[in-house]
């Protein structure tokens, strides 16, 4: 895997951060950032009631490459499902599972960064 630049390292810090708050603006309470295994990386695990959210947060400066979202592929889906089920498999869990995306749209400065909540996304 490729090496990220310092840069691109902090716009994703950033946007997962906002990300974060958001869901917790939206009643969740954040229970795991960043779980990884050998497998991969979940970006942000949430709770609400008997609902657990896996999101993964995708931030951009630009839409030189399209919308943050889109870099959400049925491959990397596919990846996050699989990484759910490990989590599930040693955590004990009662309810629902939702898996979203939450996009963020960092503009010039000065602006407020655009945040989409996708639920359900896949």
């Amino acid at each position: 895997m490729p090496k990220m630049s310092p840069d691109r390292r902090a716009v994703g810090k950033a946007g997962e951060d906002l990300a974060c708050a958001f869901l917790e603006g939206d009643g969740f309470a954040i229970t795991e950032r960043n779980w990884r295994t050998r497998a991969g990386e979940i970006d942000i695990i949430a709770r609400r009631g008997n609902l657990t959210v896996f999101a993964e947060v995708k931030a951009r400066t630009s839409t030189a490459f399209g919308e943050p979202e889109e870099a959400v592929t049925p491959r990397k889906a596919a990846r996050i499902r699989s990484l759910a089920g490990d989590y599930l498999s040693r955590h004990s869990h009662a309810g629902d599972v939702r898996f979203d995306v939450i996009s963020v749209m960092f503009g010039p400065p000065g602006t407020e960064p655009e945040i989409r909540h996708i639920p359900d996304a896949f």
